[in-house]
């Protein structure tokens, strides 16, 4: 069977989260960006699971609410859905950074497939701007996608990159390759 679970993914500040929002907003449902929401809560307590303070309880716990993010669209949602980033992600943070995460919760990580076809949003440095949720250098970045790619290739994904240009244009390029 081939799954409808589709994953939009990148580097940071590519417009990942700008185009799974249109997506959503032509009626295909979404399941938003884990990492910048665990960077909100850990802010808003003060706690210390951000990139910055701690990076291997940050990747566990963008790992865990990438899993359950999975969980809950498997339980509740039929048809195509748009992941802002998945599970693979989360692990190819964890190569970059040097930490080896938990067999248990790997093996939990890789339990979640999604459809073969990833869509990756390629380095845009005119629209690239960090904020204080989105630190990385521009070079960090760059490094990111690449690092992406290699991962998705290295779980059997088969990596699409979705050109540059205007957000609808971008929706069409998706839409058109899940219909076809």
């Amino acid at each position: 069977m081939r799954l409808s679970f589709y994953v939009i993914t990148g580097g940071p500040g590519v417009g990942k989260t700008t185009l799974v929002q249109a997506l959503e907003n032509a009626g295909y449902p979404a399941v938003p960006e884990a990492a910048r929401i665990i960077i909100q809560q850990q802010m808003a307590i003060n706690g210390d699971g951000l990139p910055w303070k701690n990076k291997e309880k940050y990747t566990n716990l963008m790992l865990e609410a990438a899993i359950r993010d999975y969980k809950q669209a498997v339980e509740n949602h039929t048809g195509s859905i748009f992941f802002d980033r998945s599970v693979f992600d989360a692990i190819c943070y964890a190569t970059m950074i040097g930490y080896t995460i938990d067999a248990s919760l790997m093996k939990a990580a890789l339990s979640c497939r999604y459809n073969k076809v990833v869509f990756m949003l390629p380095p845009w440095p005119e629209i690239y701007k960090t904020d204080k949720e989105r630190k990385q250098s521009w070079k960090e970045a760059e490094y990111t996608y690449y690092r992406m790619k290699k991962t998705y290739h290295q779980y059997g994904y088969d990596v699409v990159d979705v050109p540059k240009g205007a957000i609808d244009k971008r929706k069409e390029f998706v839409l058109s390759h899940i219909k076809g």
